[in-house]
């Protein structure tokens, strides 16, 4: 329909007059989807660091064996049984360890003009971009902490960087051909994907608890958490029939594994590799900080307000021969 010439209006069609002074309608609310979730970090440990380097022991207890002695036996000063003449067994010292602090850091710079501006959604726009770099820097953690990096030790002109829980975990393994780790500080070849079996997490599992270790989690990618639920043949029904009123629902997921060794819970993570299955106990690890988050104003240097966040941590895997891990996986939906 043509609209009439000299017609008043707000509209863009030909032969309307727009008016002037409408008000814009903007929400006052901002809007955002981007995951806060930190998984890893909010099922270990926290600790305290006292200098860069983080140090800590680890030891085991040696292997069960037939232990039999006769009644009465005597023992010298020594320790020596003075009956056969055996002697004391030597002990074995502690293993010392050590992960290098990583600092994180979260800057911001807003003008003085626009931090004096009525804004939408927020009253001061330091307030509100200082709570997000904080959501962000613990995202950035949560991706370190759990990826495959090596530790890397400051040398003045490069940053120092926390060895991941995925590079701690060696003893306990299983992994593609081509597969290869040297020590803390080489990074890990990738070796070639397969398709995740239940079979290859049984392995892990099974691993872990013959060392010692006592797993409760497993934390996967997207996709593996799917296929876990997808793939393995443990659920004995997908579907559950309506009762009453209420309706019927699909069961299509696995949160809780029922393993020959225990219940362990199947944690989703969007920040570690989807290709690597980790297989926790969660006593075993902690986040050690030897600068807690905190907020600092830095120096006024012209019309604008700045600010840093920063924080100092680093892993502490205080035993990873009780967990493991299931590497080279496929990052597709089987």
């Amino acid at each position: 329909m043509t609209v009439l010439t000299n017609t008043f209006g707000v509209g863009p069609e030909t032969n309307l007059t727009r008016a002037i002074g409408i008000r814009e309608d903007l929400t006052d609310v901002i809007y955002n989807i981007s995951p806060t979730e930190t998984p890893v970090m909010a099922n270990i440990g926290r600790t305290k660091a006292t200098t860069t380097l983080h140090e800590w022991q680890t030891d085991s207890l040696r292997t069960a064996a037939s232990n039999a002695q006769v009644e009465g036996d005597d023992y010298d000063s020594r320790g020596y049984n003075v009956a056969d003449g055996s002697g004391v067994e030597a002990l074995t010292p502690t293993t010392r360890l050590g992960n290098s602090t990583q600092i994180s850091a979260k800057t911001i710079i807003v003008s003085g003009t626009h931090e004096s501006t009525l804004k939408a959604g927020r009253k001061s726009e330091v307030a509100y971009q200082v709570a997000k770099v904080g959501k962000e820097l613990k995202r950035d953690m949560e991706f370190d902490l759990s990826q495959d990096n090596e530790q890397v030790v400051s040398t003045g002109s490069t940053a120092p960087r926390a060895r991941g829980i995925e590079h701690w975990i060696d003893t306990n393994r299983s992994q593609g051909t081509s597969y290869s780790f040297s020590n803390a500080t080489t990074g890990i070849t990738d070796g070639t994907q397969r398709n995740l079996t239940e079979s290859m997490l049984k392995e892990a599992i099974n691993e872990a608890w013959v060392t010692g270790g006592d797993p409760e989690c497993i934390i996967a990618g997207p996709v593996n958490k799917q296929n876990i639920s997808s793939q393995f043949s443990g659920i004995a029904t997908l579907y559950r029939d309506a009762s009453g009123m209420k309706p019927a629902t699909i069961i299509g997921a696995s949160d809780i594994y029922v393993s020959d060794f225990g219940e362990l819970k199947i944690i989703p993570s969007r920040f570690n590799r989807d290709r690597t299955l980790l297989v926790l106990q969660k006593d075993m690890w902690a986040v050690a900080y030897l600068r807690p988050f905190k907020m600092w104003e830095l120096a006024k240097t012209g019309d604008a307000e700045k600010r840093l966040m920063l924080t100092e941590w680093t892993v502490e895997s205080r035993n990873e021969g009780a967990s493991a891990k299931v590497a080279d996986l496929n990052t597709s939906i089987l």
